[in-house]
């Protein structure tokens, strides 16, 4: 079952592979991961779309789960037996995605299981104990040629859960850079107004369709398309194809799913109104943050047998002082500050039965809206952590010391770094595209975020 383009080189030691990548080219690849390449657990990530809902508004977007996994494994270029166990690790990273990637486990599953905090990573351990375990790969994984332990198989268990190793120091920068670019992309690309339309339409179709999809797994049980998760058998079988099953079936219990996906095919998806962004108000994390760099300033104080140059270190007594009044006030006061997060699914009901209840000076021209004919999506944008600086959990190691991993400061870093890490828009789309009535809710939109004192929304 290995990818067609694959091509069996004689002078490769013990039987390397190659495959031909459309990024790094020639990727060579251990013959254990050919292994692991040609299980049905692996090859199910071809049907998985790596951008979920980007296929329909990006033509080029359709590289699946399993080309991205491939690819992840062609950027290690060291070849021992801890290498070995990392490139397992980052072929099977994504082996607990579900159908359309994040859609899946961000968008359907908190709509049918709201007290669930699910993740595709949950999965993808425990669908790699199926895989090795259904495919008899442990004992090949532990033959004297791979050598791989008990422990090893742990690491690689805990590096696909999320393990971190240390960075090189000089790299700091550059993960600022990479952290930034993702932003651009998620923007551009994964956090598109259209793409999230349309994910929130097959979430939708998933949730009507969720109790009448009925897939096999082990010992014979059914399971629907948001249990399947719990069973690797089920799981195995479940992937994007689950769009065309409800998409061409004449069930009656299908219909309304059905219903809503070919809007999507015939390009008739709800409409977007506009957008507005909250005004940014400090969270507890940014409040904490405040408050290390508060202490940190307290205790750099220039101790008073020494003569400090007050360029080199500007903190006088006086000013630590005032830093430590600051920092016991903030203290007493950090629990009236928020803490960071995404509305619940009754959050968006409610400020949809709000936008409908919103009518505009001067009516609605003789349309009637309803709560159901709004959709509420409140987008994130950030550096991969919410409002966190993400090199917080970042360590790092030098050339002078480099089995010691160690934080850096963020003042050590740049004085030029974001002061903000995340950000929010508030999107507001119709179910209903005819021209009066998007016109109407557009001005429903309008009043609504001024009765929320909202900016005017773009």
């Amino acid at each position: 079952m290995s990818d067609s383009s694959e091509t069996p080189q004689k002078t490769l030691k013990m039987d390397h592979k190659v495959f031909n990548d459309p990024i790094h080219g020639t990727v060579e690849l251990h013959p254990l991961l050919i292994k692991i390449i040609d299980t049905p657990q692996f090859q199910r990530l071809r049907n998985i779309k790596q951008l979920g809902g980007a296929y329909f508004v990006y033509p080029g977007a359709s590289h699946n789960r399993f080309e991205h996994s491939i690819g992840y494994v062609a950027e290690l270029y060291i070849d021992d037996r801890d290498v070995l166990c990392v490139k397992i690790a980052g072929l099977c990273h994504d082996l607990g995605h579900g159908p359309f990637s994040h859609l899946y486990d961000q968008m359907f599953i908190p709509k049918v299981q709201p007290e669930n905090v699910w993740k595709h990573e949950d999965n993808s351990v425990k669908m790699f104990d199926h895989l090795v375990e259904s495919n008899n790969l442990e004992l090949e994984m532990k033959h004297k040629e791979n050598g791989l332990t008990d422990d090893d198989l742990n690491f690689i268990k805990k590096l696909i859960e999320g393990l971190k190793d240390p960075t090189k120091v000089q790299e700091v920068g550059n993960l600022y850079d990479m952290f930034y670019t993702r932003n651009c992309l998620h923007r551009r690309a994964c956090q598109h107004k259209v793409n999230k339309i349309i994910e929130y339409m097959i979430a939708e179709a998933f949730v009507k369709a969720d109790e009448h999809i009925k897939i096999e797994g082990s010992q014979r049980q059914m399971f629907t398309l948001s249990t399947a998760k719990d069973d690797m058998e089920a799981y195995t079988k479940l992937t994007d194809h689950v769009f065309e099953q409800i998409l061409h079936s004449s069930s009656t219990d299908l219909a309304e799913a059905k219903k809503i996906l070919e809007r999507i095919i015939s390009r008739d998806h709800y409409s977007f109104l506009g957008e507005t962004k909250p005004r940014q108000v400090p969270t507890r994390e940014k409040i904490r943050g405040l408050k290390e760099d508060l202490d940190q300033a307290r205790q750099d104080v220039c101790p008073e047998d020494h003569n400090c140059d007050p360029i080199l270190n500007p903190c006088s007594k006086d000013t630590a002082k005032a830093c430590k009044e600051l920092y016991d006030a903030i203290s007493q006061t950090l629990d009236s500050f928020r803490e960071s997060g995404k509305p619940t699914e009754e959050t968006y009901r409610r400020w949809e039965g709000q936008l409908a209840e919103a009518v505009p000076k001067g009516g609605d021209g003789g349309v009637t809206l309803t709560a159901q004919d709004f959709v509420v999506l409140v987008t994130t944008f950030d550096y991969g952590m919410k409002d966190k600086d993400p090199i917080k959990n970042v360590y790092f190691y030098n050339k002078i010391n480099d089995d010691t991993a160690f934080n850096i400061p963020r003042d050590q870093v740049s004085k030029l770094l974001p002061e903000c890490f995340s950000e929010q828009l508030i999107r507001v789309y119709s179910k209903k595209t005819d021209g009066p009535t998007v016109e109407a809710a557009r001005k429903h939109f309008i009043k609504w975020c001024k009765d929320k004192d909202l900016p005017k929304p773009q």
